[in-house]
Formats: C-alpha cells, structure tokens, sequence
C-alpha cells in the first residue's frame, strides 16, 4: 500500500520550481502524492494548517510538514 505525500502550493514562482524539484522526487511505487494548489483551492487552507503547515511551498509527508522555501504564509493566503 502507498503512502500518502501532499504538497501545498500557491502558484507563485517558487513555489512551482518547488513542485517541479520536489513532488516528483518521492519514489511513485510507495508514495502517492497529491498536488494541492491552495490559490485555487482556498478550502483546503485549514487542512494544510491541521497539518502543520505555515507556509508555501511545502510538502507532508508521512503526517510530518516539510517547508521546502518561502513563497507565501498561509496567513498571507487567507486575506
């Protein structure tokens, strides 16, 4: 059985050379991952906090947050 891999995003430049460098590194056999972009999914913004998640881009693996670098806080998205 996979893994489930969630990466959050909000469509800014680093953020989609976040996506491109790092969603696509899990291994696909043991993970799924699934690619969140929360500027067009704003109801998602809860669900990426409950995960830990601060700020964009970022990836959770495995239940853990992983900031990957500095696009945009979730505060900053909310507005």
């Amino acid at each position: 059985m996979k893994k489930q891999a969630t990466f959050y995003h909000a469509g800014c430049p680093v953020c989609v050379d976040a996506e491109t460098q790092f969603a696509g590194a899990l291994n696909p056999e043991s993970y799924a991952v699934e690619i969140v972009h929360l500027g067009t999914a704003p109801e998602r913004i809860a669900e990426a906090e409950e995960a830990g998640v601060n700020s964009v881009p970022a990836m959770v693996v495995d239940g853990k947050p992983y900031h990957i670098n500095f696009g945009a806080s979730l505060a900053d998205l909310k507005s």
